[in-house]
This record gives structure tokens, C-alpha cells and sequence, in this order.
């Protein structure tokens, strides 16, 4: 039962980095009753677009818990939005999330380096141990359902990381349908090298994961 006691929060939020916030409240306020309801919009407000219709739908919502948006006419659970659109009104879509149970390893953000990594025919290896070198996690985006560039040079340099302790999770270029490792034989060597499956995590949901995974041990 929804308790009706909590009022909801209502944060003004520019739209280019919507997606990461949206991601870190979903999951820090994880368990949280108080729901809190983001908003922002495509044309600033008195300009004839729809930051009035949006931030009014705001301020009328009353959704239950957790961490919503409120745009285009919609409100839309935040933790796994996409921005997919930089011009339209529909500019956001709340892609299907697999469920999360467990509470967040922190729930505030220490300093850390986090990177996002795309795995491109042809990425050369020294440029992903260079990048790997100077980062305490990374979230690697990759081909579909759960395959990269057929390069065992990459591959090596995963395996090495991940033997250090560094958490690298991966996610899929696709804007849905997520990972499914097994899937294809070709993916077999990502997850024999320690990587992790990001499953229906967005970029930002996995980079918001990371980074509070390592809060916790520093």
C-alpha cells in the first residue's frame, strides 16, 4: 500500500544529464518511500514549449515511491531512461529494467575515476589498457546481446583487470533488449575474462552501479 503521507519532491532538472541523475537517485534512494519526481524540458519556461506542461504534471503527480520523470505528457520510473531524441518533445524513454532486490552497496558518491568504454572493430588493445589504467571501473559498451571485436590481444587485457579486482560491467550498444550472455558462442570470451553482465542496464544505470560499488571500498 502506497503510503499517501509522503509528499512528493519535485526537482528541476536540465536535460543533458537527466539520465545519470535520474540513474544515481533511483538507486542511492533504493527502499526510500518518499517518491521524488524529476522535470525538465526540451524549450526554457515562458518560451511557447513545454517546460509549463511538464512542470505541471510535476506538481500534480502523485506516483508512490521511487524516482520518476515527468515529461512529454508521461511520467516514467528514472532509473533506466534514455535520452533519444536532442530536439523533439518525446525526448526521453524509460527502457524495461531487470528487477533490483538488493540494497546499494553506498549511497554516497566518493571520489573515483569511472569511465565508459565503447568496443569498436578494430579498438586497438593498447588503447583499452590505456584506458583501463587510469580508471577504477568501467562500464564497456558492446556489439547486441553480448559479443566484441574478435581480438584475443583485448581480451588478454580484460582477463588482467579483472584479475586485479576492477570491476568492468558490460552493456549493449542497443538502446533495448539488454545482454544475455550464452546467446551467441562469439561472446563467450567476455564473460570467461571476468566481465561482468550489465543485463537491461543502461550506460548510465551500469556507470552509476560501478561508481557506488567502488564508493564502498574506498
Amino acid at each position: 500500500m502506497v503510503d499517501k503521507s509522503q509528499s512528493p519532491i519535485v526537482i528541476t532538472h536540465g536535460t543533458d544529464t537527466m539520465t545519470y541523475t535520474g540513474a544515481a537517485l533511483s538507486q542511492c534512494l533504493h527502499g526510500h518511500e518518499a517518491p521524488v519526481i524529476l522535470c525538465g524540458s526540451m524549450v526554457p519556461l515562458g518560451n511557447g514549449g513545454d517546460a509549463e506542461g511538464n512542470l505541471d504534471l510535476a506538481l500534480m503527480a502523485d506516483p508512490g515511491p521511487g524516482v520518476w520523470l515527468a515529461f512529454n505528457h508521461r511520467l516514467m520510473p528514472a532509473g533506466n531512461l534514455v535520452k533519444h531524441d536532442s530536439h523533439g518533445a518525446d525526448a526521453f524513454q524509460a527502457i524495461p529494467q531487470d528487477p533490483v532486490d538488493a540494497e546499494p552497496p553506498a549511497r554516497r558518491f566518493k571520489e573515483a575515476a569511472v569511465g565508459v568504454l565503447t568496443l569498436t572493430p578494430g579498438t586497438p588493445a593498447r588503447l583499452l589498457e590505456a584506458a583501463l589504467s587510469v580508471l577504477d571501473a568501467a562500464v564497456l559498451r558492446v556489439f547486441g546481446a553480448g559479443t566484441a571485436p574478435p581480438d584475443p590481444a583485448l581480451y588478454q587485457v580484460l582477463s588482467c583487470r579483472a584479475a586485479e579486482g576492477m570491476r568492468l560491467r558490460a552493456v549493449s550498444a542497443c538502446e533495448t533488449g539488454g545482454l544475455t550472455p550464452g546467446a551467441y558462442a562469439a561472446g563467450a570470451q567476455l564473460w570467461d575474462a571476468g566481465v561482468e553482465n550489465g543485463g537491461r542496464d543502461t550506460v548510465e544505470a551500469a556507470f552509476i552501479r560501478l561508481w557506488l560499488a567502488v564508493s564502498a571500498r574506498v
